[in-house]
């Protein structure tokens, strides 16, 4: 019998900003432009957008989404090799900028829950970082490749319907929900909180705070060397 099979609960974590002190595909991105496969111009889209947010004239999510657009403009021809590369760069380099709450976690209950990690990065840097921290499964969008090129495709886009996502694997490997335990940071990932018996809202943004107060659902912060319970 695998270890996989001797666990009998699931716990599904988001790995951007609640595992991760970031997001991999920000990491990702200025390591490229570093690199001079991406060009430097596409800082240059991105900046002011990081700028309002850090000034609070912004939301993260705009700017979360207008980085995320320039890197899938700019992968269009790209060889994969580079990007596994500079992936396998950026962790060697990022690969202990974790969380200590949401890391102790993984620690606590590797033994009994499967674990199970989604990202809306690139499914090669996602892979990446889980070489050190070892999800049993770990999900992340994966852009089509031809003859070691990206063409702009979109194969996969785990972080459209978390739910979905996590409905289906309970389904493939046999399990419930019985146990089971979901970390998550925005509202993306209340689709897949509201279903597991244990969601735990890990430096919440705005949006899932509201949610949460309303349904009672437990709200962890961790700040510099503190952690407590809202």
């Amino acid at each position: 019998m695998s270890n996989e099979q001797h666990k009998k609960y699931i716990a599904i974590f988001d790995i951007d900003g609640t595992v991760f002190r970031s997001a991999l595909m920000t990491q990702l991105h200025l390591a490229l432009v570093r690199e001079g496969i991406f060009p430097k111009k596409t800082n240059e889209i991105i900046k002011p957008k990081l700028q309002a947010w850090l000034d609070r004239r912004g939301s993260y999510r705009v700017y979360i989404d207008t980085m995320v657009k320039v890197f899938k403009d700019n992968i269009i021809g790209k060889k994969q090799s580079d990007i596994l590369r500079v992936s396998h760069k950026v962790i060697e380099e990022q690969k202990n900028r974790v969380y200590t709450y949401t890391t102790n976690l993984i620690k606590k209950i590797r033994k009994t829950h499967l674990l199970v990690a989604i990202s809306g990065s690139s499914i090669e840097i996602v892979r990446e970082f889980n070489k050190y921290w070892k999800f049993d499964h770990v999900y992340g969008e994966i852009l089509e490749v031809e003859d070691g090129v990206y063409t702009g495709k979109i194969v996969v886009e785990p972080i459209l319907d978390k739910k979905v996502l996590v409905e289906a694997f309970i389904d493939a490997h046999h399990l419930s929900l019985k146990g089971s335990i979901g970390v998550g940071d925005t509202e993306s990932d209340i689709s897949f909180l509201e279903i597991v018996a244990e969601p735990i809202c890990f430096n919440p943004n705005s949006h899932l705070y509201v949610v949460a107060k309303k349904k009672g659902w437990k709200v962890v912060v961790e700040r510099k060397d503190v952690i407590y319970e809202l």
